[in-house]
């Protein structure tokens, strides 16, 4: 499963990247709001990838931040959500935007979204609600927010709560990338 890519943005349309990695060239498909981000035709990128195989294919979904790939995998375990719908999903609405109208069951906000009927946008409410407002809580601000955001989602997984696991991150937290490090730092706190 290819988690994710590092490589030369070869090819640059809405309906799908090309990234050249060694030579290689990996058809992405990203959403509208995740091509806008990317750097120009011909410059490194980095995605995070979500590998979907199908019967007679094998697709490659692409994402600028962790909360956007984060969204579209709690998206597509909703009944009747494909990739391609949670992809649609997530160009309709920043990954941001999408996390609070699920927090907050805003079923008119994501009716909004062509292709999103009503009954759609209250599935995606009635099984997402819950999760939606633990990824509000771990929602990053900026690069090293980032880190300290997967930080406090690695704690939640571990068994702590969303509450304990922010505050330990937030006092360990000095601004550094190593997400390794903030995790034992996190931990030790917990701990003591």
């Amino acid at each position: 499963m290819i988690a994710r890519l590092v490589g030369r943005l070869a090819q640059k349309s809405p309906e799908a990247l090309i990234v050249d990695v060694h030579g290689v060239g990996y058809r992405v498909m990203v959403s509208l709001n995740a091509f806008a981000a990317l750097p120009e035709q011909g410059a490194e990128v980095e995605l995070g990838i979500h590998t979907h195989l199908r019967e007679n294919a094998l697709e490659l979904f692409g994402f600028v931040t962790a909360d956007e790939k984060a969204l579209f995998s709690a998206l597509i375990t909703v009944s009747g959500v494909g990739p391609r719908m949670a992809l649609n999903i997530l160009s309709g609405l920043p990954a941001g935007d999408l996390r609070d109208a699920l927090a907050a069951g805003n079923v008119n906000r994501l009716v909004a979204v062509p292709g999103v009927g009503k009954r759609t946008a209250e599935r995606l409410i009635v099984e997402l609600q819950d999760r939606a407002r633990k990824l509000a809580v771990a929602a990053p601000a900026d690069a090293a927010g980032a880190v300290d955001g997967e930080a406090v989602s690695a704690l939640i997984n571990l068994g702590y709560r969303a509450a304990e696991a922010e505050r330990a991150v937030r006092a360990v937290s000095t601004g550094s990338r190593d997400l390794a490090e903030i995790i034992r730092r996190a931990l030790q706190k917990l701990s003591a």
